[in-house]
């Protein structure tokens, strides 16, 4: 149907370019023509293009095609813009009344509508009465889960159309794909690939960069580099996602080298510079940082924003410098925002630097009070210095603002279906099952050298309770039911939505050795991969 209607609105426009060319046209072209092609319209550029071939054509036309190209217009604009659901709930009612509600454009605009206002609902009962679908109400709907945050049910979607024999473009495939970051799946990012691969949709740059961030983001660094190495006409997008990609697994060495492979056919533009910066970071690399910094204005006349400023102190800070740190912040030339002054608070927790930690967390609750993560950061740099005092004030000053703490999750997907955790979580159907693995596994890391380290249990109860504390958290349940669940040998790939912590870290890397299973984890800044007792960010995150 989409390729019926593509074609549709091209003739059409040959029609119209035919009329300013022929003393007598092929074929008149009548009111009922244009409003029929206006019809078939679902996006407002679409509508701007056949506008302006009727007007160029100079065709007079009647009363009910205006009608129809205001409404639809009118209603394809107000539709894109509406988040409410008594607004949606408004403009269905009034499409319905004026007979448009049965236009599938208006249908495909529908869905989209309902699912930005949180009615996925309703969404899917209005694709349902689709009678003959097409690819935009496909993939409306695929992008109406995407937005739910229910990426499994968009691959779903996916997987029924295409068992239709409707081949999607490079638009529905980037919804799929988006999908398919959501869910972090190594195996539904192979079998997107395999789909793109398989149906020639090769030379297609957005498409296959589009891959290349979602292997990256899957933690198979080696898959993305293939279809890197691939494109054939890579652009500025291309090369920094690849950079970032090396970053996020913290190889700044490798991004440095393929940054400087890039400076000889592609100009970098700022987001590169964010990216590899952000590389530097990772990886601890101070001097090459410094070098790339300068290289900004220097070489390309590129300003530095608050981004790349933020990553400067972020590497400083990591590395221990902080007084040059807190130079750098008082010497920039454009006011530090709340990305700048929250990477000197996390290197001050890093360091556990109290004094400066204050310093940032001023300038941050009164750039950024609502997020509930800079006083968290504040409480536990209060608590773990001993000061439970002010620890407590932080506290009590959350409270009075009605911010809660970010409750800590970890995801595992088995089988393509997930599988969520949380500390100390006994929701699980196979919960005995993994609290019994998940002793023999302690009992086997300690034999290896694995203590505990109490210094991230934060609660003021004893020792013991400390240690059971630990050993529940979300990580830790996540990866003993992968063990369980997975084959032997295979790769157990987790999602953290919070940094990991420091104790579930060297958890890991023991896990690794004794159970020899590679660990892949992604948590809220970057990749960690264990294999053999050894973690590829070094032991520096």
């Amino acid at each position: 149907m989409i390729v019926i209607r593509c074609r549709s609105l091209l003739f059409f426009r040959r029609l119209c370019h035919s009329s300013l060319q022929l003393p007598v046209p092929p074929r008149p072209i009548d009111s009922e023509s244009c409003t029929n092609c206006i019809k078939n319209c679902s996006t407002i550029k679409s509508l701007k293009c056949v506008h302006t071939s009727i007007l160029k054509a100079n065709l007079h036309l009647n009363l009910f095609f205006c009608t129809t190209l205001i409404s639809q217009s009118v209603l394809l604009n107000v539709m894109a813009c509406i988040h409410s659901e008594k607004e949606a709930d408004d403009v269905c009612r009034m499409a319905m009344d004026h007979e448009l509600g049965l236009n599938q454009s208006v249908q495909n605009a529908a869905v989209g509508m309902y699912a930005r206002c949180g009615r996925i609902d309703t969404a899917q009962e209005i694709f349902n009465g689709i009678h003959s679908k097409d690819l935009v109400s496909w993939a409306s709907m695929i992008e109406a889960y995407v937005q739910a945050d229910l990426p499994l049910k968009a691959m779903e979607i996916f997987r029924e159309m295409t068992l239709k024999g409707l081949l999607p473009d490079s638009i529905t495939l980037l919804g799929v794909i988006r999908a398919c970051l959501a869910l972090g799946s190594f195996s539904q990012a192979c079998f997107v690939h395999g789909f793109v691969i398989r149906r020639l949709f090769g030379n297609q740059i957005v498409v296959e960069t589009a891959i290349v961030d979602l292997y990256v983001k899957c933690g198979s660094l080696i898959y993305a580099r293939k279809v890197f190495d691939n494109i054939k006409e890579r652009n500025v997008i291309s090369w920094s996602t690849m950079i970032s990609g090396y970053g996020l697994h913290g190889h700044g060495r490798k991004a440095i080298c393929l940054f400087n492979e890039m400076k000889n056919s592609t100009k970098p533009d700022h987001i590169t510079f964010v990216s590899i910066l952000a590389a530097c970071s990772h990886a601890g690399l101070v001097a090459e940082g410094w070098d790339c910094f300068n290289a900004m204005s220097r070489d390309f006349e590129l300003k530095p924003g608050p981004e790349h400023y933020a990553c400067m102190v972020d590497l400083l800070g990591r590395v221990g410098k902080l007084k040059e740190a807190f130079e750098f912040i008082s010497k920039m030339p454009i006011r530090p925002n709340a990305g700048v002054w929250g990477a000197l608070l996390g290197a001050c927790r890093i360091h556990s630097n109290v004094e400066m930690a204050e310093v940032a967390a001023m300038n941050l609750l009164e750039l950024d009070p609502e997020n509930p993560g800079r006083y968290v950061l504040l409480y536990n740099i209060y608590l773990s210095s001993g000061k439970r005092k002010e620890a407590d004030q932080i506290r009590a000053l959350m409270k009075q603002r009605g911010l809660r703490k970010i409750a800590g999750h970890t995801i595992i997907q088995i089988k393509n279906k997930v599988h969520t955790f949380v500390a100390g979580d006994r929701s699980h159907p196979q919960t005995e099952m993994v609290y019994s693995e998940l002793d023999k596994v302690i009992y086997r890391i300690q034999e290896e050298g694995y203590t505990p380290d109490l210094n991230f249990v934060l609660h003021d109860v004893e020792e013991e309770t400390k240690e059971r504390l630990l050993y529940v958290h979300s990580e830790k349940l996540a990866i003993v039911f992968g063990l369980l669940n997975s084959g032997s040998g295979s790769v157990v790939r987790l999602q953290k939505n919070l940094r990991v912590c420091v104790d579930c870290h060297t958890f890991m890397k023991f896990v690794s050795k004794v159970a020899r299973r590679e660990i892949i984890v992604r948590d809220a800044r970057r990749f960690h991969q264990f294999k053999d007792g050894t973690c590829s960010c070094g032991d520096y995150w």
